[in-house]
């Protein structure tokens, strides 16, 4: 991935886009799920059917975090 297109997804969640690499897809969903529960975000209703999306296909993926001070 290039600066130019990491940098054009800056501002979307994985209702928007996500990594085109099918073995990449379950922990991008992942690492997703954990920052927004780590730091207490809100997910948008599409965000959450996206991410609930991967999750159903990615077998026993589990997502640990330590919630931000």
């Amino acid at each position: 991935m290039t600066a130019r297109s990491n940098r054009s997804n800056a501002d979307q969640d994985p209702a928007e886009w996500l990594t085109p690499a099918p073995d990449a897809l379950c922990r991008c969903g992942a690492e997703w799920t954990a920052t927004q529960l780590r730091r207490g975000l809100a997910v948008y209703e599409l965000e959450r059917d996206r991410l609930l999306d991967i999750a159903a296909g990615c077998g026993g993926t589990d997502v640990q975090f330590t919630p931000a001070p």
